[in-house]
């Protein structure tokens, strides 16, 4: 069953990871894609793959803590479509550092791409679907929004405000039609992940292959997650069935954060 055919998909950070996972998921369904990255080889890579399976796709190179940047990507979709059904905004990054060594200069490179990244892409899209009266914006907050552990103040900092101003946007859009979640992924098998591991892991004495061992044995599960489980609840978030579903901050976590 394609859900989204003849609908366009924006999702930031596409290149990589989740963002890709996403794309793929919504081109699988019929959607077109329009894949916003910094990454372009990768990411032209991705559209080529998704044009492949006879959907349309493009690879825009797009800076998220730049509004130019933005405002000319999402320009582009619009032209080329006519509209916007989904955001999945999902760039992100990951500094972990202990508290005492939080330069501000990474603490302001954190907050820019993970939370002002979706607030820009958020305002930038909203106008659209207000004048469509339709439509999904799905941020990708993470576990860490809602706890958090040692060496992520800023991390944790940025992905707590995008569950804040997903709320906000909701409120905004509903009268509109259009909805806005969160999606607040544990620890997933991706790029960002790994080093993520290899980094933290290292404080602890351990590779990252043991860390990432010991957060599967955390979760209930016992096992971390894959791109794909993320990209099926984003495309739930889009779909028809969840027209009465906003505001919400949804952990799929593998029930990590309510053991």
């Amino acid at each position: 069953m394609k859900r989204f055919e003849n609908q366009v998909a924006v999702i930031t950070g596409g290149a990589n990871g989740i963002g890709k996972a996403c794309a793929q998921r919504f081109a699988q369904e019929g959607a077109f894609v329009a894949s916003l990255d910094v990454t372009d080889e990768l990411n032209q890579a991705l559209a080529e793959e998704i044009r492949s399976l006879g959907v349309g796709a493009i690879a825009l190179h797009c800076d998220v803590t730049d509004p130019e940047s933005i405002k000319a990507a999402i320009d582009t979709v619009v032209e080329k479509w006519g509209r916007v059904d989904i955001l999945v905004a999902s760039a992100g990054i990951y500094t972990g550092e202990p508290l005492v060594d939080v330069s501000l200069q990474n603490w302001k490179r954190t907050i820019d791409i993970n939370l002002t990244g979706v607030f820009l892409t958020n305002q930038a899209v909203a106008p659209i679907m207000m004048k469509q009266r339709s439509g999904s914006i799905i941020n990708i907050s993470s576990m860490a929004g809602k706890t958090s552990w040692v060496a992520s103040a800023a991390y944790s900092s940025s992905k707590s405000g995008v569950i804040g101003l997903t709320r906000s946007v909701a409120m905004e859009l509903a009268p509109f039609g259009a909805t806005a979640n969160a999606v607040c992924p544990g620890n997933t098998l991706t790029d960002m992940v790994r080093g993520v591991a290899g980094k933290v892991g290292g404080m602890d004495g351990k590779s990252g292959e043991e860390w990432l061992q010991m957060r599967a044995n955390d979760c209930p599960m016992k096992r971390l997650a894959e791109p794909w489980e993320m990209a099926g609840v984003c495309a739930f978030l889009a779909s028809e069935d969840s027209r009465y579903l906003t505001g919400q901050a949804i952990e799929v976590d593998g029930g990590l954060v309510m053991s």
